[in-house]
């Protein structure tokens, strides 16, 4: 195997004419360059150097590797430079996956804080819920997956084989219309609501709704469901149900015409960041980690 010390010696001497020169240049003994020579005609199989006189002539398979050598040394530097660049955060990528609650309130405070610290790393934002988010970090599509699982939900080990920073407990609370009887109630137990028409958010957060309403002996009447928690709002607004929604959704929409309630006994989801265990030991991915945990600290 060719090494890359040994073609900066063979550059070295092919460059001055001789081992004594090149060992002066390299700042090495002569004896060393010499061993260096042999080591690399050894790995290749075929003389690279002949001794006329005072001086080392390259062979013809020498002429060629100086040749070469030139461009992969060249590229090697180049890659060392990339390398310490983006282990000193000078430079980097982060392809960040986010559900739209944690986009519209951690992400944007995250990332400007990111780039005020480190203005080389740049940073994509994609949309995905979970368990879609989980996968794309999985299948490679993504280096940080911001995402949430409800307390108490089954399938807690989904997330075992990956390293799982803690951001943040998100209460859910109700939303109910202005002029629903329970508007002005500080707080409502989700079995108060058994009789409203009831307006769903995301899969994973209907699933969730359903569980807790089936706990509380009653199956809700769905009449409308999106993705869209501005829509949930508006629709809990005009009058058409309530609902139950994440903090974080609600913190990042004015809800015109709904009131928000407390929902007793509590229900949380947790946010985290997810991320593979090789990747958190790149400088990019995790100061894009603690920039994200500090937001949600804030």
């Amino acid at each position: 195997m060719i090494e890359a010390r040994h073609l900066r010696v063979l550059r070295a001497v092919a460059a001055t004419g001789s081992f004594s020169a090149a060992a002066r240049e390299l700042g090495c003994t002569q004896p060393a360059v010499s061993q260096q020579m042999k080591a690399l005609e050894g790995s290749v199989g075929t003389p690279l150097l002949i001794r006329t006189g005072r001086e080392m002539r390259l062979t013809q398979a020498g002429e060629s590797l100086v040749r070469h050598a030139a461009g992969i040394l060249a590229g090697l530097t180049a890659a060392e430079e990339e390398v310490a660049a983006i282990a000193g955060l000078r430079a980097g990528r982060v392809r960040l996956v986010s559900f739209p609650s944690g986009s519209s309130s951690l992400v944007p405070g995250a990332l400007a804080a990111l780039r005020a610290a480190h203005p080389g790393t740049r940073v994509s934002l994609e949309e995905a819920e979970p368990p879609r988010s989980v996968e794309m970090l999985r299948e490679g599509d993504c280096d940080v997956a911001l995402a949430f699982r409800y307390a108490g939900a089954a399938g807690a080990e989904e997330w075992d084989d990956l390293v799982v920073r803690p951001l943040l407990d998100d209460r859910l609370v109700g939303l109910v219309p202005e002029e629903h009887p329970l508007a002005k109630a500080e707080s409502v137990t989700i079995g108060e609501l058994a009789d409203d028409s009831w307006i769903a958010g995301c899969p994973r957060c209907r699933r969730q709704l359903v569980e807790v309403c089936e706990s509380a002996g009653f199956a809700p009447r769905i009449d409308f469901a999106t993705d869209d928690y501005p829509a949930v709002v508006g629709l809990v607004g005009a009058g058409l149900g309530v609902a139950v929604l994440p903090e974080l959704a609600i913190e990042s929409v004015r809800p015109k015409g709904a009131r928000a309630i407390t929902v007793e006994p509590p229900v949380r989801r947790e946010i985290v960041a997810l991320t593979l265990p090789d990747l958190a030991q790149v400088p990019a991915v995790a100061a894009t980690l603690d920039h994200l945990a500090r937001a949600a600290a804030r």
